[in-house]
């Protein structure tokens, strides 16, 4: 479950210790799956201590195969790593779609 953190109630919130702030970024096609709350393309959230980048996208109901790029801090999360990567409080989750070019 993730819960959209609201302004003036950040410092109770991360009192509880089973819970981290994490900033998702989405992009493109996916910012229409933003919780209410999103300035641009992003929301800070509160997560379950523990969430990793598979969980945060199935509770926002993300369709994964769309779910082509995901980043934390910058570092790119490998299709295999991203139901075991555990993110912490203050990361930065960034996802985009399929990309195409040329």
């Amino acid at each position: 479950m993730t819960q959209t953190l609201e302004r003036g109630n950040e410092a109770g919130a991360l009192a509880q210790s089973n819970t981290i702030r994490i900033t998702l970024k989405l992009f493109a096609l996916l910012s229409g799956y933003l919780p209410d709350g999103a300035t641009r393309n992003q929301v800070e959230l509160l997560v379950p201590v523990g969430s990793t980048p598979i969980s945060i996208m199935s509770s926002l109901r993300l369709p994964i195969p769309l779910c082509a790029l995901v980043i934390v801090n910058g570092t790119f999360v490998r299709v295999a790593d991203r139901a075991t990567r555990c993110l912490v409080d203050g990361d930065v989750l960034a996802i985009w779609p399929p990309i195409a070019g040329g």
